[in-house]
């Protein structure tokens, strides 16, 4: 499965790309340049970030399933406790 970033975000990062090399290593990168780098980070890199937040994702799901009973559980058969309590 190969990570695509739509359109506008794919133009972001290349643009971020590209004014990281400008700021951190006084660098020019050109559009082809930032546009490759992108599509190794995203080949190379981004299965590993995505495989991290799809087990987080899963991980706090498996939690709220096993809260569940918490929040939606319901006590039975207890018509005729509150008479007991009632002393009758």
């Amino acid at each position: 499965m190969s990570i695509e970033l739509p359109k506008e975000a794919k133009q972001r990062a290349i643009a971020s790309i590209q004014r990281w090399f400008e700021t951190e290593r006084d660098e020019k990168i050109g559009n082809i340049g930032a546009m490759a780098l992108l599509g190794f980070f995203l080949e190379e890199i981004a299965p590993s970030v995505y495989n991290r937040a799809v087990t987080e994702v899963q991980e706090r799901l498996k939690a709220r399933v096993d809260e569940i009973d918490l929040e939606v559980h319901e006590d039975e058969f207890c018509y005729w406790s509150k008479y007991d309590a009632a002393g009758r």
